[in-house]
């Protein structure tokens, strides 16, 4: 067994996602079960480097992994050539500078979405990226959660006939912060630091859309601002200048049209935090981030409306649960998984800067949008 130490400059792990789903659940986890083998009996090893602000964090996270490296100096770690990699998890506002700065000292690149806080900020570094030769991806976790894995088994199989459809609710109460701490850092909230619910998961949908249905053609969007005035982490009232819900309906190619609703200010009467619903001329099926039910046209009861009586089907029990028939890993680990494969040994991937241009861009046609109250048409990006 030969192993292949990768370095990867890791920059924002000191945040929520970049702790837990990047650092902890996959290429710690990746270490914990030796290594991610390859099929020459190579073990390829990821030797996370910290990349922060914040020393004092830092110290803290590497003393708790065991990891023995850290820094709060990007540039120094960009310039030493062991480094293969860099992950950014920072914000948004912060992440296409240090991108920039990676590409030029040519490291391979892997990036949460949003990539950068403008479609021509998205575009350049996707251009920047191609012309320095230097493999890239973006996190698209939502396609290897197994709700959706399943979901795609059903479409690639025929399962729907002619979709027609697509229903998705994704949201949640976030806390104001004064009587309860907020579930999310106060950033999400100010538009003038990169945040809005609309920027945020709109990247998510339009890849989540492209994979599984088809191109996004068209969107009409409503953004809005439910709730004006909200406590930081320090318990200072701030105001609300990012919106915190959008409701959006989006035409695919083909004619299958999506409405999807993001909110931040809503009370869960879901099975699960977000759920899609699509419906075919020959099945329909719910999604969510686990599980998957569906009902086929040949068991699809017949309702009838009449107000007048109490309702007496059993709607939910009248679906039939789609079975795992795999183990499914963490969605993030999976895709880690393949993009060092990609690295390493050149394996398949599509999931680059130039497809989330294609995020930055639906999220802003959305927000145009939303301000000038039209449908806007969505042009195909020239990669």
């Amino acid at each position: 067994m030969t192993r292949r130490t990768v370095r990867i400059a890791m920059n924002g792990v000191t945040g929520r996602m970049g702790y837990r789903q990047h650092l902890v659940r996959s290429l710690l986890a990746l270490r914990d079960q030796g290594g991610l083998p390859l099929d020459d009996g190579t073990v390829i090893w990821p030797e996370p480097v910290l990349v922060g602000r914040s020393p004092q964090k830092l110290r803290a996270l590497a003393e708790r992994h065991g990891l023995p490296e850290w820094s709060c100096d990007l540039d120094a770690v960009l310039a030493d050539d062991t480094v293969e990699i860099y992950f950014d998890a920072q914000v948004t506002a912060a992440r296409e500078e240090a991108v920039q700065k990676a590409i030029a000292a040519g490291k391979h690149l892997y990036v949460e979405k949003p990539t950068a806080s403008s479609l021509a900020g998205a575009l350049e570094l996707a251009r920047l990226a191609q012309e320095a030769g230097v493999k890239n991806g973006v996190v698209q976790d939502k396609l290897f959660l197994p709700g959706l894995r399943k979901l795609r088994r059903l479409v690639e199989g025929g399962f729907f006939g002619r979709i027609l459809s697509v229903r998705g609710e994704f949201g949640y109460w976030v806390f104001e912060g004064d009587r309860q701490p907020a579930q999310r850092p106060s950033w999400n909230y100010r538009a003038e630091d990169g945040g809005g619910i609309a920027a945020d998961m709109f990247p998510h949908w339009e890849y989540v859309l492209h994979e599984l249905f088809g191109p996004v053609r068209t969107v009409q969007a409503q953004l809005t601002t439910h709730l004006p005035r909200r406590w930081d982490e320090s318990g200072t009232p701030y105001d609300a200048t990012a919106d915190d819900a959008a409701y959006a309906v989006f035409q695919l190619a083909g004619g299958i049209v999506a409405q999807l609703n993001s909110s931040w200010a809503v009370r869960v009467h879901r099975d699960e935090l977000v759920e899609f619903q699509v419906d075919g001329t020959e099945g329909s099926a719910v999604a969510g981030l686990r599980g998957c039910r569906v009902q086929h046209r040949s068991v699809t009861p017949r309702p009838v409306w009449n107000p007048d009586l109490p309702v007496a089907e059993p709607f939910r029990a009248q679906w039939q649960e789609v079975p795992d028939n795999a183990d499914f890993d963490n969605g993030f680990k999976a895709q880690w998984e393949l993009f060092l494969r990609h690295v390493v040994r050149d394996g398949p991937w599509r999931w680059d800067l130039a497809a989330g241009a294609r995020g930055v861009q639906l999220a802003e046609l959305g927000a145009r949008s939303s301000a000038e109250g039209r449908r806007l048409d969505v042009p195909e990006l020239d990669r």
